[in-house]
C-alpha cells in the first residue's frame, strides 16, 4: 500500500484536543503574552498582540471552545536545498498575522458542527479523517456560522474569501511558517529525524492508525501534531514550479478554476501522517491530493491518513 495520497503525478512524486495537561501548558503564556489587539470575536483570554518569531505566542479559545495560536506572521525562508525535492527551491515568503488551531480538528469537534463523522478510526479526540478537501472548507463554514462569523468560502466555486472573519484553511505557506516555528532546520527541533518520536506518531512509532490529538509534545509555539498522526489539507492548489513564480508576501497557491484548462487540479497537503517516513514529515515537504478525489483515492482508503486544522485572519491591530 503507498504511504502518500495519490494526487496528479509530479517530477519528484513521493512514495507517502490536546490533553487538559497540554493545554494548560501551552495556556501558560496566553494571557500573560496578551495585550490590546483589535476584537476577534474570540472567547477565552481574548486576542493578543502577536508574539515575536520563535516566542511563545497567545493562545486564545474561540466562542465555539476550539483552542487556537496567534502567530505574528513574518519573512522567512519556505522550501529547502534538497536538491532531490525539485517542488521546493528555498525562496524568502512573508507572511501576514493569522491563528491557527492548536491541534487537528477532532471528530467530536467536526461531527458538533456537521452531524456526521466519516472517519474510519472513530474516537472523540481523534483527528476527523478520511475527508475530502471540500468537506474541511464546508466544515470551516459551519464553524465560521455557529460563531456568528462571514464564512469564508463560496460554497458553489470553493473560491476563499481572505478578507472575511471567518474560518478556513491554512495557506502552504502559514502551514509552513507555523510548523517551521522560527527554525531554519529540516524540523523544528533540527535537521536528525532522532527526535521525531517525542513530536509525531509516524511509521516508525504508530502502525495502528492516527491517534488522540495532542499526546506528543507541541512544537516551540504550542501546535500539536504539526507532524505526523494525518495529512493536514491547505487552502493552495497544488503547482509544482509555484515557488518560483509566486509572490513574497501571502501567497495563497496558484489560481485555478473555470476556463483555465491548464490550471492545478489537486490541492496540497502537509505534514505527513501515521504511516509516514521521517523525511515525509519535515517542515518544508510538499504533498497533493485530489480534492474531490476519484473512486481510487488514498484519501478515501480505510486507514485514515487525511484531516486538517483551521486558520482565520488576524483583526488590523488598535492604535
Amino acid at each position: 500500500m503507498s504511504d502518500a495520497p495519490s494526487g496528479t503525478a509530479h517530477v519528484n512524486r513521493r512514495p507517502l484536543l490536546p490533553t487538559p495537561a497540554g493545554l494548560a501548558r501551552a495556556s501558560v503564556f496566553a494571557c500573560a503574552a496578551a495585550m490590546a489587539f483589535a476584537p476577534a470575536l474570540l472567547g477565552g483570554c481574548g486576542g493578543g498582540e502577536p508574539g515575536a518569531p520563535g516566542a511563545a505566542p497567545p493562545v486564545v479559545t474561540t466562542k465555539s471552545g476550539a483552542a487556537m495560536v496567534l502567530l505574528a506572521g513574518g519573512w522567512f525562508e519556505m522550501g529547502s536545498d534538497d536538491p532531490d525535492q525539485t517542488d521546493e527551491p528555498p525562496h524568502r515568503v512573508r507572511v501576514s498575522p493569522f491563528y491557527l488551531d492548536v491541534h487537528e480538528v477532532t471528530q467530536e469537534e467536526y461531527t458538533r458542527a456537521m452531524g456526521t463523522n466519516p472517519s474510519k478510526w472513530e474516537g472523540d479526540r481523534n483527528p476527523v479523517e478520511q475527508i475530502r478537501w471540500t468537506q474541511a472548507a464546508e466544515y470551516c463554514n459551519a464553524r465560521s456560522r455557529l460563531e456568528g462569523l462571514k464564512p469564508a468560502y463560496d460554497p458553489k466555486t470553493g473560491q476563499c474569501d481572505f478578507d472575511a472573519d471567518g474560518y478556513r484553511l491554512p495557506t502552504e505557506a502559514e502551514w509552513e511558517y507555523a510548523a517551521r516555528a522560527g527554525a531554519s532546520t529540516r524540523y523544528f527541533f533540527g535537521d536528525s529525524p532522532a527526535a521525531l518520536g517525542q513530536y509525531a506518531w509516524f511509521r516508525k512509532n504508530e502502525t495502528r492508525g492516527p491517534r488522540p490529538v495532542g499526546r506528543k509534545q507541541p512544537n516551540p509555539w504550542g501546535l500539536y501534531d504539526m507532524y505526523g498522526n494525518v495529512w493536514e489539507w491547505c487552502h493552495d492548489f497544488y503547482d509544482e514550479n509555484y515557488y518560483r513564480q509566486g509572490p513574497e508576501k501571502d501567497p495563497r497557491g496558484p489560481p485555478s478554476g473555470p476556463g483555465r484548462e491548464a490550471a492545478p487540479k489537486t490541492r496540497v497537503l502537509r505534514g505527513g501522517c501515521w504511516n509516514s517516513r521521517p523525511d515525509m514529515c519535515r517542515s518544508s515537504y510538499r504533498n497533493d491530493e485530489d480534492p474531490g478525489y476519484t473512486d481510487a483515492c488514498f484519501g478515501r482508503d480505510v486507514h485514515g491518513f487525511v484531516g486538517f486544522r483551521c486558520a482565520r485572519r488576524a483583526p488590523a491591530p488598535g492604535p
